[in-house]
């Protein structure tokens, strides 16, 4: 397990996910995603045409109202195409609010910086409840 860190952070929303990392420093809203596919689609994003869905995405912040926000969740949620978790950079009312509607594993606050500790491809496990991320860099065939 020598290629494994583990990190302490706030749990949001509890709860387990793992995947593969997505990574992108874009605040995000999850209305501009295809809630068929779990693609982003809003124009000129970090991530656009890549999927969220299963994924650990690691994103800054939400964008975006209440209405158009929760409705994203609660679209992905419906096609089961939710990411599996996420890590924010900075937690707002807006994204936390909506993630607990469909609950959205969440946690903030990583004790290092998410856009240096995680990387795309890296695998991510997040247990919101016990407070800590484990990162496999480059994936966990290595484990």
């Amino acid at each position: 397990m020598d290629n494994v860190k583990v990190y302490k952070c706030r749990s949001i929303v509890r709860g387990r996910g793992e995947g593969e990392a997505i990574v992108s420093k874009d605040a995000m809203c999850f209305y501009l995603t295809d809630p068929k596919t779990g693609t982003v689609i809003e124009r000129n994003h970090a991530i656009q045409g890549k999927s969220i869905a299963g994924k650990v995405l690691v994103v800054q912040s939400g964008k975006g109202s209440s209405v158009v926000q929760v409705d994203g969740f609660y679209q992905l949620w419906v096609k089961n195409n939710l990411p599996s978790a996420i890590i924010l950079g900075e937690a707002e009312p807006v994204i936390v609010s909506s993630a607990v509607i469909v609950g959205e594993t969440m946690v903030d606050r990583l004790e290092a910086d998410p856009f240096e500790a995680i990387e795309d491809g890296d695998y991510v496990e997040v247990d919101a409840d016990a407070q800590e991320v484990r990162v496999w860099k480059g994936g966990k065939a290595a484990k």
